[in-house]
């Protein structure tokens, strides 16, 4: 299989290169420039002609975009269907994720029960300790919280996606207002008919490495 740069090569050393300025750039120029776009200009530049979609194709602009908008870490991996897949698939995790918090602060159970899987096996952890399974059990733990008049004033950050096959996870910090330390948190996602949902939820307070009681560690 040629691959998408070799096709760039071919197609600006050949007659197809015409009618952008951009084509008239060696490939390496053109992927250079391509590294400042965000990903809805790399798609419109993907259907402008057949030179510009192998090059908005290409693995490099879209590992590249990828470090700049979620993470510098995962260098070593190799995406199977490519970069601008794995781009697509964690965007698409990073989106169901914000919309769970925005459900948790409007306290909905309707958008609960729509972004929870429902399978037996889901689970979720409470900062308290407690271990909800099953998609009614996890449902109703979140009941009682929402009943309550406290506003849930949480903000998300260092936010990082990791997507393997039909499972993700995020690893994040929640920050409440009227909390001065963040919570620790992993979200669990599986795909499904090509929808995203969360199968399991734990959030934790930090643990202070200055408290020597063993069973805190059980």
């Amino acid at each position: 299989m040629i691959s998408s740069r070799a096709k760039l090569d071919f197609q600006y050393n050949g007659t197809s290169a015409t009618g952008s300025i951009l084509e008239l750039f060696v490939p390496e120029i053109v992927l250079h420039v391509m590294s400042y776009l965000d990903y809805k200009s790399l798609c419109r530049l993907s259907m402008t002609n057949s030179v510009m979609r192998c090059a908005a194709n290409d693995d490099h602009p879209w590992r590249d975009l990828y470090h700049k908008d979620f993470t510098t870490e995962q260098t070593e991996i190799s995406p199977s269907n490519g970069w601008k897949a794995y781009y697509a698939a964690t965007k698409a995790v990073m989106d169901v994720n914000e919309e769970w918090y925005r459900v948790f602060k409007a306290k909905s159970m309707r958008g609960m029960s729509r972004l929870w899987l429902k399978a037996d096996y889901v689970k979720c952890v409470h900062p308290g300790g407690a271990v909800y399974t099953g998609y009614h059990n996890v449902l109703q733990s979140w009941e009682i919280p929402f009943d309550w008049d406290q506003q849930f004033n949480v903000h998300a950050h260092d936010v990082r996606v990791r997507v393997l096959g039909n499972m993700a996870w995020v690893t994040l910090k929640e920050f409440f207002k009227a909390v001065a330390e963040p919570l620790l948190t992993t979200n669990v996602y599986e795909l499904h008919n090509g929808q995203w949902f969360m199968v399991h939820h734990h959030s934790s307070p930090i643990v202070d490495m200055g408290i020597t009681e063993p069973m805190l560690f059980l």
